[in-house]
């Protein structure tokens, strides 16, 4: 919800984005928009609904249960045709049932990324033959009128029950699925996993499979942190049927909390590929968990790859890590602290201060550009060009206290609203109320790596604006007094603009043309959970 509401500031289809104060386009203008876990959901439901706008998945239609998040996952949505949750429950058995007759594995990842499809996919019974390999043929993707789309998942080893920042990280993309990072380096045909890649071929007299790449399977296994909640919960709501109950009994009696968590991929895409330096290249079994777990829970790493050439992300972070569930810059510290590490491969990415800089300074409380100089960075062999600027976006209350807890099953309508109207006030800066030159900035940030591959100066505004915006490099002593209030992770932010009702916080933007108009260059917008 909170990223939604960034990309609806982004989007210039959102009535007003384009007026004054706004930044419409910039989701038109940008090249790749990726997600992880609770992101990936967003993505997703954006993509497998015809790259539809926000402003159309929060309004829904009649008889649908797009979006209607007062519904829990667990009691299953209101429409006509499911009548109570036992017949919700039985349709998405059924639809687990139908792979296992198929011959695949299946496994609690099936279920609740069905579960999730009923909420986030507006066709009957949430779509369960919808692929991710389809966006490709979606008309907005194949005319160029949508950024790429990106999921992330991280690997678990064979044998281990913890994710590093050492552990492999996959993506998933309309083409392809697989890893830049050195153990695996590798990527596979989407639309084809669960065909036999034996050392990165189908044997002869193989089969090719098609119809494994559900968007509901890739979306849950990037979210499949929440497996656990799922199994937890489903043995305490009234309606399930009680021989979904009885599973549910025996998967947590049988397993420990190490395999909650994990998507399986069988046969593993990369058998036999890359032996040398692929922890899994001797397993036939690809366990993939929630793209958070290794606390990258920012999906930085796909577009920090040298080779997409990316010049400036936007980096929404909806964290929970402090007490009160507000960020406080974890998952940019995980990125850069994997970029200093030899799985990095040479791929570089900006310095990022400590937890209490993030809060002594509020640069968890306001946009901040990381990476500003682009002279300051010391290239390699593998990157010769600077990495891109990131233009952090915490999550934080400017009309709305938008800090709900990961695991909140259900959510009232105008609570939903609240929270997407704060994730625009904080993309707009309340359509420029707390500072009439954002726009400005965000197109300063979106051209500066061009002015610096050209050596062009920065015009004038700029320079104040990254005067502004940009870290320093400036530390918080070790006594230094916390921003807005609390101390370490009992910081609690108080609403910057208003209740969400005030006229400075109104809905629709005055009329006035767009700053996106005027510039052309690459955007990324990325997603946390």
């Amino acid at each position: 919800m909170n990223g939604a509401g960034f990309v609806a500031a982004a989007d210039s289809r959102t009535p007003g984005s384009t007026g004054t104060g706004g930044i419409g386009g910039l989701l038109q203008a940008s090249t790749y928009l990726a997600g992880l876990s609770g992101g990936g959901w967003l993505v997703s439901s954006i993509y497998a609904n015809n790259f539809t706008s926000v402003v159309t998945l929060r309004d829904g239609r009649k008889d649908s249960s797009i979006w209607k998040f007062d519904n829990s996952i667990f009691t299953g949505p209101d429409l006509p045709g499911i009548l109570d949750t036992a017949r919700y429950w039985s349709e998405v058995a059924s639809q687990v049932q139908a792979k296992a007759d198929a011959g695949f594995q299946t496994s609690v990842t099936d279920y609740w990324g069905r579960a999730l499809s009923y909420q986030l996919i507006d066709a009957p019974e949430g779509g369960p033959s919808y692929t991710f390999s389809s966006i490709a043929e979606d008309d907005a993707f194949s005319n160029a009128q949508a950024p790429f789309p990106i999921l992330v998942a991280d690997n678990r080893a064979p044998g281990t029950t913890v994710v590093s920042l050492n552990s492999t990280v996959f993506e998933f993309n309309p083409y392809e699925m697989g890893s830049w990072d050195p153990t695996t380096f590798g990527f596979v045909p989407i639309r084809y996993l669960a065909s036999n890649f034996s050392g990165g071929v189908v044997p002869a007299g193989g089969e090719c499979v098609r119809g494994f790449d559900s968007v509901s399977y890739i979306f849950g296994t990037s979210s499949s942190l929440f497996n656990a909640f799922l199994l937890q919960n489903i043995t305490s709501v009234k309606g399930v049927p009680q021989f979904l109950v009885d599973a549910a009994t025996d998967i947590l009696k049988g397993l420990s909390n190490a395999r909650d968590d994990v998507a399986q991929y069988v046969p593993n895409p990369f058998l036999g590929w890359n032996n040398a330096s692929n922890p899994t290249a001797d397993a036939f079994e690809l366990d993939l968990v929630d793209g958070g777990m290794d606390l990258q829970n920012i999906p930085l790493h796909p577009l920090i790859q040298p080779a997409r050439a990316v010049d400036v992300i936007f980096a929404v972070d909806s964290s929970a890590d402090t007490t009160y569930s507000w960020p406080n810059g974890t998952a940019m510290r995980a990125t850069y602290a994997r970029s200093q590490s030899p799985i990095a491969n040479g791929t570089l990415f900006p310095a990022v201060p400590d937890d209490r800089t993030f809060l002594a300074l509020g640069l968890n409380n306001r946009p901040t550009f990381f990476g500003c100089d682009a002279h300051n960075f010391t290239t390699t062999t593998s990157q010769s060009a600077p990495p891109p600027l990131v233009v952090y976006l915490p999550n934080a209350p400017y009309t709305a206290l938008s800090n709900a807890t990961t695991f909140t099953p259900s959510y009232a309508l105008a609570q939903r609203d609240a929270i997407i109207r704060n994730g625009y006030d904080a993309a707009t800066q309340g359509n420029g109320t707390l500072d009439a030159a954002w726009p400005a900035c965000v197109a300063c940030a979106v051209l500066s790596r061009s002015w610096a591959r050209t050596g062009t100066a920065a015009p004038q505004a700029c320079d104040a604006c990254f005067a502004r915006y940009c870290w320093n490099g400036t530390t918080a002593p070790a006594d230094a007094a916390i921003v807005a209030g609390g101390g370490g992770a009992e910081y609690q932010p108080t609403l910057k603009i208003g209740d969400g009702n005030s006229a400075s916080s109104a809905g629709v933007a005055l009329a006035g043309r767009s700053v996106w108009a005027l510039i052309v260059g690459l955007a990324a917008v990325l997603f946390s959970v």
